[in-house]
């Protein structure tokens, strides 16, 4: 690994935690950053998953106490996510390389068409929370997270969008009880797809280093970003750089 591969990484880590912290959507960077230095498409994400867990982690616990006070209500959830979360890394591994790099420009794209639309589909899925009788998980929410949750163990990148139809359904207009709920299901179905990945060997733990410690600065340095920078230009600037590397890695 060279100077510019470690400054590439460092780059791709700090604007990832940053993002994450404020809008969402960090994963599309460090993954192609991994993918950009030459790791297989299969490693690069799986070593992405590693690196942003501990920001992950770091971001639940400063919701403990939603967390614990919706603990019993998100025990299906919880279920389901891990799971879905094994299951997903198990198909990721298990996926043929060549397979999942063609996989990679539906993949970012996928994610990225879904950050636009998050607004709606936050809007959505409060208005069915509305005509529910009871915030109690249904089979219909259930199903949804289980689904969730193995797109969250396959590759991540846009999962906590997604999570925001299946959460909604029970948590409603409360963002901070949305938003730890998020954290807590995230950190489940990725952290025990972190186990398998690092059980099987897909780690490139060099890269791990680089991008986790600038993801952790780039999510502490997120609160000044956050009070210069409007969320709706940070919005942008990820879907423009989504619909880029999506369209780069059609053609490339």
């Amino acid at each position: 690994m060279n100077f510019a591969d470690v400054l590439l990484l460092s780059g791709s880590g700090f604007v990832a935690g940053a993002i994450n912290a404020l809008a969402g959507g960090g994963t599309i960077f460090t993954f192609s950053a991994l993918l950009a230095i030459g790791l297989p498409a299969v490693t690069a994400n799986a070593t992405s998953a590693v690196s942003v867990l501990p920001g992950q982690i770091a971001s639940t616990f400063a919701y403990r106490r939603e967390i614990g006070r919706a603990f019993r209500r998100l025990l299906p959830f919880s279920l389901v996510s891990a799971v879905g979360g094994i299951l997903g890394g198990l198909l990721l591994l298990n996926t043929d390389e060549g397979a999942f790099r063609a996989l990679v420009p539906f993949l970012i794209l996928f994610a990225t068409v879904l950050f636009m639309i998050a607004p709606r589909i936050a809007s959505l899925g409060e208005r069915m929370a509305s005509r529910r009788q009871t915030n109690a998980p249904g089979p219909l929410a259930t199903g949804l997270q289980g689904l969730v949750a193995i797109y969250g163990g396959y590759f991540g990148a846009g999962m906590g969008i997604m999570m925001l139809a299946s959460l909604s359904l029970t948590e409603g207009r409360d963002f901070h009880a949305l938003n730890a709920a998020k954290n807590w299901l995230a950190c489940i179905m990725q952290g025990l797809a972190v186990i398998v990945f690092i059980v099987s060997g897909a780690i490139d733990y060099g890269a791990v280093a680089i991008v986790a410690m600038a993801g952790i600065l780039g999510g502490w340095g997120s609160v000044a970003v956050g009070r210069l920078v409007p969320q709706h230009i940070i919005r942008q600037f990820v879907i423009a750089t989504g619909l880029a590397l999506s369209t780069w890695y059609f053609v490339a």
